[in-house]
């Protein structure tokens, strides 16, 4: 068994005729690994995402998963991973990152403020504030294997994966698909599902086939119901940590060092008591989004 890569969250064997996922206790935030594990995190990512694999089949949507090995490992089929795609391949990994949103939050809202993004083109007549449910789900797509994610326009997109327009609307609809069912089924779970990543896969006859892991708390953004309902918003994702290192001061020496072309400062570790909070964290949204017992 070789190994292919060690991510930042999950390292990918190949045995030959399919890839091994192998889902670790290592927790990424703005593209840098943090050097503190999280106990049990690779086995939640891991046992969560199967169960919305199971949930994609059951409404028709192909998968690469062929089935858990343990509780931290999966075996999923192998696609051919290329920089660009091409409009005459079938099995190869579309090289972009999908992205929807259904509440205000994120990147998206950083966007707004800086008026890069005209919030009148996503629906609002009036300014929003951090939250607000969006008049209509907003689609976007990023790169995957830049060194650093960027938004494309819709000719980009198709450029770099190969993508017909046609195709990338069938990927869109088989997101919102199963965002239908994620949304409804973690509500009555007392969560709000504001924003998710996907990726795809395009198999044979290039048929979209649904990659890699979603609906965990690293690829999805959930709020507790309650507290929204109340006029609050209670992160109960990774968002927890990227906001630990904005208040410490750490996301913006990070972002002009970037910007400057500088060296990147090294991030610090999770103090103790954050490293058991994200952790639990983990193993309570488990049971949340699933209705599963740990």
């Amino acid at each position: 068994m070789e190994l292919l890569r060690k991510g930042k969250v999950k390292d990918v064997y190949d045995d030959g005729e399919t890839l091994i996922f192998k889902f670790s206790d290592r927790i990424s935030v703005f593209d840098k690994i943090i050097p503190s594990a999280i106990p049990h995190k690779g086995e939640s990512l891991c046992r969560t995402s199967s169960y919305w694999y199971n949930v994609a089949s059951s409404i028709g949507v192909d998968t690469d998963l062929v089935g858990l090995i343990s509780d931290s490992e999966m075996r999923v089929k192998k696609y051919r991973q290329l920089d660009h795609g091409y409009s005459f391949l079938s099995n190869f990994m579309v090289p972009l990152e999908f992205i929807t949103r259904y509440y205000l939050a994120g990147s998206l809202f950083d966007r707004i403020k800086s008026g890069e993004i005209d919030y009148h083109s996503l629906g609002f007549k009036n300014m929003p504030v951090y939250g607000d449910r969006l008049p209509d789900p907003f689609f976007e797509v990023s790169t995957k294997f830049e060194k650093f994610d960027r938004y494309l326009n819709i000719s980009e997109a198709l450029e770099i994966s190969g993508l017909k327009l046609s195709e990338l609307y069938e990927i869109r609809e088989i997101i919102f698909k199963i965002d239908r069912r994620i949304n409804s089924s973690v509500e009555s779970r007392g969560l709000v599902h504001a924003d998710g990543k996907k990726e795809f896969a395009l198999g044979t006859g290039r048929n979209p086939v649904i990659i890699d892991t979603f609906g965990t708390l690293d690829e999805d953004r959930f709020w507790d119901k309650n507290d929204y309902d109340n006029g609050q918003i209670n992160e109960l994702s990774k968002e927890m940590v990227r906001q630990y290192y904005r208040e410490s001061g750490y996301h913006k020496k990070l972002m002009d060092a970037r910007e400057k072309h500088e060296k990147e400062p090294d991030i610090e570790p999770l103090p103790e008591n954050m490293v058991k909070t994200v952790s639990d964290l983990y193993i309570h949204m488990y049971e949340k989004i699933t209705g599963l017992k740990w």
